[in-house]
């Protein structure tokens, strides 16, 4: 039976997804991370939920979102938005029996006021359909989304297993011999992910860990140097084809590795934010000694992975996060914490450090936080890195593809001519 919330942040009623929804409801979530969203896709499939991840695109999408939000407010919200109501307007899905998925940091950033904005996008048009958020902030009370910790733990073990392959995929694809052997050795590693959240043996990380390593290593390589390029910026359009034009498949068509730095980073830094909260501004709570447990349990497998990594031999590890906190002490305070905070210089500076010294600083436009703390700090990275070559690209319903891949191409050309130089 369909239930009511009690008000929505814009004083209306809307429908609320209950445990009696489990059974009869296919949960659709927005695309951001394709490979590491099907495992956690998975981990709710094990647990009853039907859920499936948006991967629809086009102009479509981004046109079908300026219906409904306003394109000063958020790229991200935009295209998150554009993706529900394009889906549920293909006729592919029963709208009387289908929720909508969406994740929640809880922050001071607008991404913490999607809810209310899709809700009132579903108003117009899809009144029936209720919204999920995702979130470990007690933002929504009334969910019917009930997750333990054995869900929890999942959760860390997925986004551990999607960093391992995303790593190494983007370590082999330009390098590989014969066409198309990466990504079938990525697709490999991901149902053989998918099948440990369903079978067990998901918690095996060390036996795991080493078998997605072996299997890339396994992959015919050619012997050649491909520019290494860093991306880093506001979450959604780090990570999102959708969200940066496909950024990644580009700096592999112009023949560069690139180094994206893992979901992990982002978890850890909003697990840190809480912790930074009660020492810098004596905001403790019940839930302060629970985020130091999780904080510490997954530090300790992070670096397990990254010292597996390095023994192997074949790929570059991850970065250390404590290591990580050093470099924003050395750009920028860690109380910066709106958007993506200190998390971006500190990414800029760890990428530089370690060999990759061009670096795309992804921006939605009019993302105020994302601004302060990228483009903002460029300098002083640049200061403590002067090979740094660091290009900010702002994303927006406006800016065109051939602008955006323009900007990288004159990053690309310096980049190129530093190698020659070097050399």
């Amino acid at each position: 039976m369909k239930t009511e919330g009690a008000t929505s942040d814009f004083t209306q009623p809307y429908p609320v997804f209950t445990r009696e929804m489990k059974k009869d409801y296919l949960i659709l979530a927005p695309g951001m991370l394709p490979w590491h969203f099907e495992l956690i896709a998975e981990i709710f499939r094990a647990e009853g939920y039907r859920v499936e991840i948006l991967n629809n695109e086009g102009r479509q999408v981004i046109d079908e979102g300026l219906k409904h939000v306003h394109n000063d407010t958020c790229f991200p919200a935009l295209c998150v938005i554009g993706q529900f109501l394009d889906a549920l307007k293909s006729g592919k899905y029963d709208v009387d029996k289908t929720a909508l998925l969406i994740t929640q940091t809880g922050g001071g950033c607008r991404a913490s006021n999607y809810l209310p904005l899709i809700r009132k996008a579903l108003r117009a048009e899809f009144p029936q359909v209720p919204v999920i958020s995702l979130n470990f902030s007690g933002l929504e009370k009334d969910s019917g989304l009930s997750l333990g910790l054995g869900v929890i733990r999942k959760l860390g073990y997925a986004v551990f297993y999607g960093d391992l392959i995303m790593s190494c995929y983007n370590q082999t694809k330009p390098y590989e011999a014969v066409s198309g052997s990466a990504d079938e050795v990525r697709d490999r590693c991901i149902s053989a992910a998918r099948l440990l959240f369903r079978a067990g043996g998901f918690g095996r990380l060390k036996e795991n860990t080493y078998r997605i390593l072996d299997a890339f290593s396994a992959v015919e390589r050619r012997e050649e140097e491909r520019l290494r390029v860093g991306v880093v910026g506001e979450i959604y359009v780090k990570y999102s084809p959708l969200g940066n034009s496909h950024l990644e498949e580009f700096l592999l068509s112009e023949g560069c590795e690139p180094v994206v730095p893992a979901l992990m980073e982002f978890v850890l830094y909003c697990i840190v934010n809480n912790l930074n909260d009660a020492k810098f501004y004596g905001k403790r709570s019940l839930a302060t000694p629970v985020f130091r447990f999780a904080y510490r349990w997954l530090l300790k497998k992070q670096r397990r992975i990254n010292r597996w990594t390095k023994k192997h031999g074949v790929f570059r590890p991850q970065h250390d996060f404590e290591r990580l906190r050093q470099h924003a002490d050395e750009v920028i305070h860690q109380g910066v914490k709106m958007g993506e905070g200190w998390l971006i210089p500190a990414e800029m500076a760890a990428l530089a450090e370690t060999g990759t010294e061009n670096i795309v600083c992804t921006q939605p436009f009019g993302c105020l936080p994302n601004h302060i703390a990228g483009k903002g700090a460029v300098r002083v990275v640049k200061t403590l890195y002067p090979k740094a070559n660091i290009v900010p690209v702002d994303y927006d319903p406006s800016a065109t593809r051939v602008n955006q891949e323009n900007r990288i191409k004159l990053m690309l050309a310096t980049a190129r001519e530093n190698q020659k130089t070097a050399n």
